[in-house]
């Protein structure tokens, strides 16, 4: 198995993926248009936040799986990886903590100012009096907008400073809300409405591009703090600096609309960044952050290897509960299973599932199929005669 590494990453990941005798090829300065020659005969393709375009995947005729090495897979072609049965995995949760805890310094610098009165300094100017009257966070109000893996993080380290927190998350109800002890709120717009606070959690969709905007900028409270640490694109970014301008919103960053990649480049949205405090997309970048997500990456490609499905993917088709399901007993023999299947071709019928379960002493096994439609009476009479059958039946 030849393994390309297009990121930097930990070392301690290259030394867990050569004790599973996999030949590692490690280049952390490829760019996204350079990957799509070095791509050439590579099995398993490991980025952090390169991007992964629709050529590369195309050009990449052994590639059998794309991992994300993070949680997010909004740098990669999805809907290419799927329509050329690439398997795409990620890291959910190993980098949470290192996210929130940024998320937390961003909140602590907007509402000291710290970014500002260190500039100042720096500059020769004391300048104790303008920077002397922060709010401060005990008691104030903390919304969350996306409790995910890392929202949730936030929400425990912002309960260790005394504050309030109210939250929206699409698949946030009533009752989980209840056990997080956060105040439920059913609409961005009332986070904004009520929130000192407001910090993002949320992954990049269709559905979030650009969601938070005018609308949501004019609710917030004239002086709030405002905290992005997730995806550039879910701001718009016009309405952000006019709320910065006319409401006084205190602001951080660490994601932007269009940003760089991870290589050493120019920025250009300075003006923006001379207003707000911000970090170059690094809520992720802790040694502890690094190491989770290295050993994660080694149990996908360890997973791939001894099961032929890594775990974490995230695009495969969900499964529906719907269906029919056909049982076959069957005595453990060379050729039982391909007949099964031959038979349900000629019905044409499609096998969307399968597990084939094999009992203690390999006599005798279990195959359950889940079928597009119900096969006819003819070849289920057709596989149930068949030598080494032992019954069919139909869920």
């Amino acid at each position: 198995m030849k393994i390309l590494i297009a990121d930097k990453l930990s070392s301690t990941l290259i030394d867990s993926l050569e004790k599973i005798s996999a030949e590692i090829i490690s280049n952390p300065n490829l760019k996204a248009e350079e990957l799509i020659e070095a791509i050439g005969d590579v099995n398993v393709l490991i980025v952090r936040s390169t991007k992964v375009f629709a050529e590369t995947i195309e050009k990449g005729k052994d590639l059998e799986l794309i991992i994300r090495a993070g949680a997010g897979v909004n740098n990669i072609n999805l809907e290419k990886a799927s329509n050329n049965g690439v398997y795409v995995a990620n890291c959910p949760g190993k980098n949470s903590d290192a996210v929130a805890e940024l998320a937390l310094g961003h909140i602590i610098a907007c509402d000291r100012r710290i970014v500002d009165a260190s500039l100042d300094l720096r500059n020769g100017y004391w300048k104790k009096k303008a920077y002397q009257n922060a709010t401060g966070l005990k008691t104030r109000t903390l919304g969350v907008i996306g409790l995910g893996l890392i929202g949730k993080a936030l929400v425990k380290l912002a309960k260790g400073l005394g504050m309030n927190v109210i939250a929206w998350s699409r698949s946030l109800t009533q009752e989980k809300a209840d056990k997080l002890d956060v105040t439920y709120c059913d609409s961005i717009a009332e986070v904004a409405t009520n929130a000192d606070v407001v910090s993002v959690h949320l992954a990049e969709t269709s559905d979030t591009k650009q969601l938070l905007n005018n609308d949501f900028f004019n609710k917030m409270k004239d002086g709030a703090i405002f905290v992005n640490t997730s995806r550039g694109e879910i701001v718009d970014t016009d309405a952000l600096n006019k709320a910065i301008k006319e409401k006084a919103l205190r602001v951080g960053l660490d994601v932007f609309e269009n940003e760089p990649g991870s290589s050493l480049t120019e920025f250009d949205q300075t003006d923006l960044a001379g207003l707000i405090t911000c970090t170059p997309h690094i809520g992720a970048s802790t040694i502890q952050a690094s190491e989770s997500i290295a050993e994660e990456v080694a149990r996908i490609v360890d997973s791939l290897i001894k099961t032929g499905k890594p775990i974490n993917v995230v695009n495969s088709r969900i499964k529906s509960k719907d269906g029919t399901i056909l049982m076959v007993r069957h005595y453990n023999r060379v050729g039982v299973l391909a007949f099964v299947l031959d038979a349900l071709r000629e019905d044409g019928i499609n096998v969307e599932d399968m597990e084939n379960n094999i009992f203690k002493g390999s006599t005798t096994a279990v195959a359950s199929l889940k079928l597009d439609k119900v096969p006819s009476t003819d070849v289920v009479s057709k596989i149930d005669a068949k030598e080494y059958i032992i019954q069919v039946s139909i869920k």
